[in-house]
């Protein structure tokens, strides 16, 4: 049997004639893959390799953890060339998901926060913490990765997360870290952490606005739970 391509199929029903007349947001996730996978091979079209990489845990838990082109050397049909496309792809949205917060937004809540770490967390395979420097009206100065650990925990010194803070003159901070495992409720050492870091703050007049754990879609503040 004939391998079914995109060329096969009516112009309306290609996925990058259907964004072009429609816009992205009326295609699948697998037809935006395809748009950017262009052209298929012999054996598969773009649109079946994009079926083939969202078919089981879908685009966010699989495709989204990709960081590597060689995570990619499963896919039947899918080079270097095509997978760098589409991490190029993904990288960018997290960018501009991050930009426009910074931009329009300050962290006046640990919703803020989530929000605009959400998309930068949530998908990571390894416990990564970040510091977030906030000036005096909540606006964020910069964000920066201060540890990366293994499938379950990642070691943090107060010195390293105050450091940048001070050279930057941040007015407070914010600190955050991922579970790779999705559940967001902290784990003993997160809680000692936490009160390691609201102490140094306090000595150093740069206080600990709150510690966010990111999980998958979900977060817990420790200061909407009372812990700070």
């Amino acid at each position: 049997m004939t391998e079914f391509k995109i060329k096969d199929l009516s112009e309306e029903d290609r996925p990058r004639e259907r964004l072009c007349s429609m816009g992205p947001q009326a295609l699948s996730n697998a037809e935006l893959l395809a748009v950017l996978i262009g052209s298929g091979t012999k054996e598969h079209s773009a649109l079946r390799i994009a079926e083939e990489m969202t078919k089981d845990e879908g685009l966010y838990r699989q495709v989204a953890r990709w960081h590597r082109v060689q995570e990619f050397r499963h896919i039947k049909g899918l080079g270097n060339a095509r997978a760098a496309r589409i991490l190029a792809a993904m990288e960018l949205g997290k960018r501009v998901a991050c930009a426009s917060a910074v931009e329009s937004e300050h962290i006046a809540s640990p919703g803020d926060g989530a929000q605009y770490l959400m998309g930068r967390l949530r998908n990571e395979t390894h416990e990564k913490f970040l510091v977030i420097l906030l000036n005096t009206k909540n606006r964020v100065i910069k964000t920066e990765q201060i540890a990366e650990g293994s499938l379950t925990s990642a070691v943090v010194h107060p010195r390293e997360v105050f450091a940048p803070a001070v050279v930057a003159h941040a007015a407070c901070i914010l600190v955050a870290h991922n579970h790779p495992s999705g559940d967001p409720y902290p784990s003993t050492e997160d809680r000692k952490l936490t009160q390691a870091l609201d102490e140094a703050g306090h000595i150093l007049g740069i206080p600990l606005l709150d510690h966010l754990v990111i999980g998958d879609g979900c977060y817990y503040s420790f200061k909407e739970h009372g812990d700070l």
